[in-house]
C-alpha cells in the first residue's frame, strides 16, 4: 500500500509522468521518502550526487556559497518539480549547489544510478528527460538575461508582474523577502529601498508579504530594461540539520 501511494506520487512529476507502470514500480523500489523541516539542509555543495529529487509539498531553495560564505539563490523548486536529475549522466557526480527547505517540505529521493540504467532501455523516456532539461536550460538563460539586462528596480517590478495572478491586482510573496532578494541577485537592503521607492511612486502597496498593485501600467514601465539602479549580490546564512528518510 505504501509503495502504491509513492508510485502515484511519482506521477505528479513532469519528468516522471510519462513513465510506464513497470518503470514507476522500478523507480519506487529504489526511492526513499524524505521530510525536511524549515531551513533544513538536504545536501551540500560538493556532496556525492546519488539521488535526484521530486518535491511533493513545500519548497526547496537551491543556492551556492562563496568561500566567504555569501549565498546566492539559484532556483526555488516547487511541488511537482524535480531537481539534480542532470547529474546522473556524470561519471562521478557531485551536487554543484546546496539544497535546503524554505518551509516544511516532503520529497521523494530517486536513485540516480538505477534511473540512468533504466533510461538505456527506453528512448521515449530519454526524450522526456531531454525536454525537461531543455526547459530548465531556457529558464537559466532567462535568468542570465534578467541579471544582465535589468536593474534591481526593474527586476523587482518584473517579478511582481510575473507572479501576479491573471485578473488580480494583488499577490502574496511565496518566500521571505531576504530569500527573494537573493533570488533576484540584489542585497536585502537594496530590495527594501526598491520596495519603498515603488510604494512612494504609488505603484504598489505592501502589508507584510501581501502586495497590491496600484498602478500596473507604471509598474510595467519600470519593469522594462534600462531602469537605473545598482546591481548587487546578497550574503545570507544557511541552517543545516540531518535529514530524515521515512
Amino acid at each position: 500500500m505504501i509503495e502504491k501511494a509513492m508510485t502515484e506520487e511519482l506521477r505528479t512529476g513532469l519528468l516522471l509522468s510519462g513513465l510506464t507502470e513497470e518503470q514507476l514500480e522500478r523507480v519506487t523500489g529504489h526511492a526513499a521518502r524524505i521530510g525536511l523541516d524549515e531551513g533544513q539542509l538536504l545536501f551540500s555543495q560538493g556532496d556525492p550526487a546519488e539521488r535526484f529529487y521530486l518535491v511533493l509539498k513545500g519548497q526547496v531553495r537551491l543556492f551556492r556559497l562563496s568561500p566567504e560564505g555569501a549565498e546566492k539563490v539559484i532556483e526555488i523548486v516547487a511541488p511537482g518539480q524535480t531537481f539534480a536529475e542532470a547529474l546522473m549522466f556524470l561519471d562521478v557526480p557531485r551536487y554543484p549547489v546546496c539544497a535546503a527547505a524554505l518551509c516544511p517540505t516532503d520529497l521523494i529521493g530517486i536513485d540516480a544510478r538505477d534511473f540512468a540504467n533504466m533510461l538505456r532501455d527506453s528512448v521515449d523516456t530519454c526524450f522526456i528527460l531531454l525536454g525537461n532539461l531543455s526547459r530548465r536550460l531556457r529558464a537559466l538563460i532567462g535568468e542570465i538575461d534578467n541579471v544582465t539586462l535589468h536593474t534591481a528596480t526593474s527586476r523587482v517590478a518584473r517579478y511582481l508582474l510575473m507572479k501576479l495572478p491573471a485578473g488580480c491586482r494583488a499577490l502574496d510573496l511565496e518566500m521571505r523577502k531576504g530569500i527573494l532578494a537573493s533570488r533576484l541577485s540584489i542585497k536585502p537592503e537594496t530590495f527594501s529601498r526598491v520596495e519603498r521607492n515603488l510604494i512612494d511612486q504609488g505603484a504598489i502597496e505592501v502589508q507584510g508579504n501581501h502586495v497590491t498593485i496600484l498602478d500596473q501600467a507604471a509598474l510595467e514601465e519600470i519593469a522594462k530594461p534600462g531602469h537605473s539602479q545598482e546591481l548587487t549580490l546578497m550574503p545570507c546564512a544557511s541552517a543545516a540539520q540531518p535529514i530524515r528518510e521515512q
